[in-house]
């Protein structure tokens, strides 16, 4: 799913599709001196012992699984990983239908478990959304959230086929160029690999990677489009799966084009919610006294951005579809940004100024379309979103889709509606409608759904924990708003560490109160 990124401050942004801007969609082994070398304060000064695992994913030849030895070593970037961190690069199959043919690099990167030895857990691996986001950048930069199982686990995140250090896809006309030129340019430019860079291919990267790691079993933590790979390898590897969490679940019973749907209202009801509190909590509340006026006020500046755009700052510009696309991204943030919001809505109604809006959205591009972004994750988006999803539609469809997603929602509809088209014209098939994420007979998976996420709403934490299949999804309810809660509630973060700590689930129908309870 294309989605939003959770909470800034708890978890990565999602990256936003480069080719259409419509939706807001959008962490030396055995070496006791290098281990010295990356030593972070507080770690045990006990020898490691590292493990090892006697299940290698089946069907690779044996250069790739026993073979095949990760070699830690510093990291070179991202700037704040150069400090406590090892990264390493796997070799795994392009294709794993032809596994002897050409290999490509997974780049990787680790924070080493603080605890002893004997009360090590294994590796942890990360997926923190996207489709689109490096974890090689990510991990350092979110790894506050996920300190406290440093006592248990590795901490391992990695870039996927399409992001960052992996096969990058490229659709810009020079090696360093992170834009979108077209279809024609990926073609011209990436060909070769797009077809390899779906869900599917990087969930059996996966499992070569938990082998490499020494684990009998994947242990993971995905979260939004992190959720989909999850689910997708507990789907093609069920007597693999260890600890899976999947926070802020994407809906596996929808399609790409129903995902955008339950999206625009998810995100039209945040903003209620949000006109209501303002209303009765803020001084001259910006958006007056209820949603119905919240709604008409921001028809009104919209029409006003669409002729006239704001300064924004260094240059830049808010028009409307800015103005939807800021919005949301502070309404992802949950109730910690409902104050910063509605000073920024002040802002921008009362003096034209787009800068306190545009700032919190800088992340997925919503606040200036015309700067270039810092990485590929705008078009890995797109690549990754269009090699999952086999939609393609015709214009009848494509009218129908666009109309319903503007009905839905009167502050963001127009802004959302044109994602209908992100596949359109997308050189290559797409693999499924819906993924598969069956897993009958793995161990049973944690799924956490907060009720008030704009990003990935909730009924679809509820249907993937019913898709998983009897016994293995369990559903932990979180009543939160904003995108992701496990750094927000304390009992969420209690109950997901654990079970990440004891593999023991909460019981049925556990539910964690917080903002909206």
């Amino acid at each position: 799913m294309s989605d939003a990124h959770p909470k800034q401050s708890r978890r990565p942004s999602l990256s936003l599709g480069a080719r259409i801007i419509a939706v807001v969609v959008l962490a030396a082994i055995g070496a006791v001196c290098a281990w010295l070398q990356h030593d972070a304060p507080g770690r045990s000064a006990e020898p490691r012992t590292e493990f090892t695992a006697y299940n290698p994913p089946a069907g690779l030849p044996t250069a790739l699984t026993t073979g095949q030895h990760l070699h830690w070593s510093s990291c070179t970037s991202p700037p704040s990983a150069r400090t406590g961190y090892d990264c390493a690069t796997m070799k795994a199959p392009l294709d794993y239908r032809k596994p002897d043919g050409r290999t490509i690099d997974v780049a990787l990167i680790r924070r080493k478990a603080t605890g002893p030895n004997a009360r090590r857990i294994g590796s942890l691996v990360f997926n923190f959304g996207g489709p689109g986001v490096s974890g090689v950048s990510g991990l350092p930069e979110f790894l506050n959230q996920y300190e406290s199982l440093l006592d248990r686990y590795d901490l391992v995140s990695f870039d996927p086929r399409g992001v960052g250090a992996t096969i990058p896809v490229r659709c810009g006309k020079t090696a360093d160029d992170t834009g979108y030129d077209g279809d024609d340019a990926c073609v011209k430019y990436s060909g070769a690999l797009l077809p390899y860079i779906g869900t599917s291919h990087t969930a059996r990267d996966l499992d070569l990677m938990r082998y490499l790691l020494g684990d009998e079993r994947l242990h993971y933590f995905g979260v939004s489009y992190g959720t989909a790979l999850g689910a997708v390898y507990a789907h093609l590897y069920p007597s693999h799966v260890g600890r899976l969490v999947l926070e802020a679940s994407v809906d596996p019973t929808e399609d790409l084009d129903e995902k955008k749907l339950s999206q625009v209202k998810a995100v039209q009801a945040a903003f209620d919610r949000f006109a209501l509190h303002c209303a009765a909590h803020i001084r001259h509340c910006p958006t007056g006294d209820g949603p119905d006026e919240a709604a008409r006020r921001m028809a009104r500046l919209a029409d006003r951005l669409e002729k006239k755009p704001a300064p924004a700052g260094g240059g830049r510009h808010l028009d409307a579809d800015d103005l939807a696309y800021a919005v949301s991204e502070h309404l992802r943030l949950g109730t910690d940004d409902w104050s910063p919001l509605a000073k920024a809505l002040t802002a921008l109604i009362d003096h034209n100024d787009g800068r306190p809006l545009s700032k919190g959205a800088d992340d997925i591009g919503s606040a200036d379309r015309a700067a270039a972004p810092r990485d590929n994750s705008r078009v890995a988006h797109t690549a990754i979103t269009c090699a999952d999803s086999s939609l393609r539609p015709g214009f009848e469809r494509l009218d129908r889709d666009e109309a319903r997603i503007k009905a839905a929602s009167p502050v963001f509809g127009a802004a959302w509606s044109t994602g209908v088209y992100l596949c359109y014209g997308w050189p290559f098939d797409g693999e499924r409608t819906t993924p598969q994420v069956n897993a009958d007979g793995a161990a049973p998976v944690l799924v956490v759904g907060g009720t008030g996420d704009p990003i990935t709403p909730y009924p679809g934490a509820r249907h993937m924990a019913r898709a998983l299949g009897d016994g293995v999804g369990v559903l932990l309810t979180a009543q939160e708003e904003g995108h992701g809660t496990y750094s927000q509630n304390r009992c969420v973060k209690k109950t997901v560490d654990q079970y990440l700590r004891t593999g023991r689930t909460p019981a049925p129908g556990t539910v964690c109160r917080g903002s909206m309870s």
